[in-house]
C-alpha cells in the first residue's frame, strides 16, 4: 500500500496540517485498540477450551489464525502507517518501510485465504457430512494454516522487492517510503493480487457457501466490503486516470482506514452475533457481565435452530 496523501501516491505532503494529520492517526489508534483487545481475547477464548468438539473444531482453528493474522498486523503495521497523514516525512528507516508493507500484503492474502479455507470446510461439512470427519480434523487445519501463510509470503514477495527509501524533487532533504518498479510489472502483479487475493476467493466463496452460518458469512462480507475500495483505487491508478481532488483524497483515506478497520471487526461480530463465542467467553471467563446469558426463550430457540441445522461444524 502506498502512502497516500494530497499529491496521490507519492510522498510529498503540499498541505501538512489538514484535518486529516489529525483525524487518521486518532481512527488509526480506535482500531489498534479495539483490534488487539478483541483478538486477544478471541486467541485466548480458543486457546483456553480444552474439552468437548469445540476444543477440536476445525472452523476455530481458522478463526484462530484469522486472529493471529489480524493481531500480527495491527502490532506490527499499523503504529508506524498512522504517521503518514501526520509527520511530513518517513522516520522508521528502510526496514520498517519494507517490512510493513509486505506484511500488510501477508495479512491481507492469509486472511482472504483463510476465509475460503473456512468456506470450502463449511462445504464440506453440510454437502459431504459422511466424509467430513475423516476430511475436517485438526492436522489438516493445521496443514491448510502453514500452506495458506507460505503463500502469502511467497505471493508478497514483489512488494518487499519494490519497497524503498526514496525522496522527491520538491523536497529532496526528505525521505519517503515509496514503490518504484520498472515496465508493465507493477500492473502485472497489482492485477494477480486482485485476481488470487479478491475475485476468485470471492466465486471460490460464493460457490461454497450455498449453506452456511449467519457470523462466518458476516466475516466473509465484512472483509469483502473493508478491501473492496482499496482494490477499486489500486485498479484506478493503474489503469486509469484517478483525480487528485479533495473528493478523491477523502475516498483514498477511507479505503485506508476500511482495510486497516477490517483487523478489528471480527471480534465485534463474533460477540454481538455468535451465542457460541459468548458462551464461550462466559466459560473461559466465568463472567455474566459482558456477555448476559440470554432469556430461556431465546436459548430454547437457539438450541432448536442449532438441532435443525448440521451438528458436525462448530464456531465459537
Amino acid at each position: 500500500m502506498c502512502t497516500i496523501n494530497r499529491t496521490g501516491c507519492l510522498g510529498v505532503e503540499e498541505d501538512q496540517g489538514g484535518p486529516e494529520a489529525v483525524i487518521v492517526p486518532v481512527i488509526f489508534g480506535v482500531i489498534f485498540l479495539l483490534g488487539v483487545v478483541g483478538n486477544t481475547l478471541v486467541m485466548v477464548v480458543i486457546s483456553k477450551i480444552k474439552t468437548g468438539k469445540r476444543s477440536r473444531s476445525t472452523t476455530n482453528v481458522f478463526i484462530l489464525n484469522l486472529s493471529i493474522a489480524d493481531l500480527s498486523f495491527l502490532l506490527l503495521c499499523v503504529p508506524f502507517h498512522s504517521t503518514i497523514y501526520s509527520l511530513p516525512e518517513w522516520i522508521f528507516g528502510a526496514f520498517i518501510c519494507t517490512f510493513g508493507h509486505y506484511f500488510v500484503m501477508v495479512s491481507m492474502l492469509v486472511s482472504i485465504f483463510t476465509l475460503v479455507a473456512m468456506s470450502v470446510d463449511r462445504y464440506i461439512a453440510v454437502v459431504h457430512s459422511k466424509k467430513s470427519p475423516c476430511i475436517r480434523n485438526r492436522r489438516n487445519a493445521m496443514i491448510g494454516v502453514c500452506v495458506i501463510w507460505g503463500l502469502s509470503f511467497i505471493f508478497a514477495v514483489p512488494v518487499a522487492q519494490h519497497q524503498i527509501i526514496t525522496n522527491h524533487h520538491k523536497a529532496p532533504n526528505s525521505t519517503f517510503c515509496w514503490e518504484e518498479w520498472t515496465g508493465a510489472s507493477k500492473r502485472t502483479y497489482k492485477l494477480t493480487i486482485l485476481v488470487i487475493g479478491y475475485l476468485l476467493p470471492l466465486v471460490l466463496i460464493t460457490c461454497c457457501y450455498s449453506k452456511t452460518a449467519q457470523t462466518v458469512l458476516l466475516v466473509v462480507t465484512a472483509f469483502l466490503v473493508c478491501w473492496m475500495p482499496y482494490h477499486i483505487i489500486t485498479m484506478w491508478v493503474e489503469f486509469g486516470t484517478f483525480p487528485l481532488t479533495d473528493g478523491s483524497f477523502v475516498f483514498r483515506i477511507a479505503s485506508h482506514c476500511l482495510s486497516y478497520g477490517n483487523s478489528c471487526i471480527n471480534p465485534i461480530l463474533y460477540a454481538f452475533l455468535s451465542e457460541n463465542f459468548r458462551k464461550a467467553c462466559r466459560q473461559v471467563f466465568n463472567c455474566h457481565c459482558l456477555f448476559p446469558r440470554p432469556p430461556v426463550e431465546k436459548v430454547v430457540r437457539i438450541r432448536l435452530e442449532n438441532f435443525s441445522t448440521t451438528h458436525s461444524t462448530t464456531n465459537i
